[in-house]
């Protein structure tokens, strides 16, 4: 065999992997739909079946229609005021998005903070700690007093509720950096915050969000809890409401409805995280804690 010809066999010869490593190209449209499908089937099918269940329970008249309604009554308590409920969802989504993004914001200065000064970490990590373990139920009439029947002091707490998850998963992932990584960094010459940004900030990111994922479904307590204490519109405000009339259908919509305002900002962190960090593991196919 000639040289030419070892040449023109190497060049036209795929291009040589490690053993034992297979190359894989990003997913397309269809594997990605199939792989949600395969993740949302089963809470999905689980949802189907408490939902049969209720049904039944109705259905068969085992409990009383005034303490458990039925399926068709919740569903009909919507669609017989559509605009009451848009409404009401509305203003709670206001609060509830404006105290995540306060607590968001606040938590991950505070973290910061808190990692490159241990003074400050010894001083604010009890007084959060103290301030997380609190009833904010017990302390949402203080914050009406001091700020009236408006917006604020709903949004305190949701702050509050949403704060304490976010701080600690920031503090948690800039203290998981690999000591060796600091250390190379220093050695080659990286400023403080050249270091922060190129390798503390990313490597935060996984616990950063998985604290958001929390407090995005705190910030919707807290923005009804505040509703609970003072408001009149919101979706607290149509729970007692309800709850003082006796309407278990209103009740139970209402209910539903700030579930599923929890679990649609849920999913929107998700989708942020799915692609502001698809190198984590988290975000490969074959994760099991992902909705994607």
């Amino acid at each position: 065999m000639t040289a030419r010809s070892t040449i023109d066999d190497a060049e036209g010869a795929p291009s040589p992997t490690v053993s034992g490593v297979s190359e894989r190209g990003r997913p397309g449209v269809a594997e990605r739909l199939a792989g949600f499908v395969d993740q949302a089937w089963r809470p999905v099918a689980l949802l189907a079946v408490l939902f049969a269940a209720w049904w039944a329970v109705t259905a068969a008249e085992l409990v009383e229609p005034y303490l458990v309604p039925s399926p068709g009554d919740t569903l009909r308590a919507i669609t017989e005021r559509p605009e009451y409920f848009l409404d009401n969802t509305l203003v709670t989504t206001y609060e509830t998005v404006l105290g995540f993004v306060i607590a968001a914001a606040v938590g991950v200065l505070a973290a910061v903070v808190m990692v490159y000064s241990s003074t400050i970490e010894k001083t604010l990590y009890p007084l959060l700690l103290f301030a997380q373990v609190i009833p904010k139920i017990a302390i949402a009439p203080l914050f009406v007093v001091w700020l009236g029947f408006g917006l604020e002091p709903k949004v305190v707490v949701a702050v509050l509720m949403a704060f304490f998850p976010v701080v600690i998963s920031m503090v948690t992932g800039l203290k998981s950096i690999d000591p060796e990584m600091l250390e190379l960094s220093a050695t080659m010459g990286a400023s403080p915050a050249q270091t922060f940004w190129k390798i503390r900030f990313p490597a935060s990111l996984p616990h950063l969000f998985s604290g958001l994922k929390i407090a995005a479904t705190m910030a919707v307590t807290g923005a009804v809890v505040g509703e609970f204490v003072g408001a009149n519109e919101g979706l607290g405000f149509v729970i007692l409401q309800a709850n003082g009339n006796l309407d278990t259908p209103v009740l139970f919509a209402g209910l539903m409805v700030m579930s599923l305002l929890g679990v649609a900002l849920f999913v929107l962190v998700e989708v942020a995280e799915h692609f502001l960090l698809p190198w984590h593991a988290s975000r490969r196919s074959n994760a099991s804690a992902t909705t994607f």
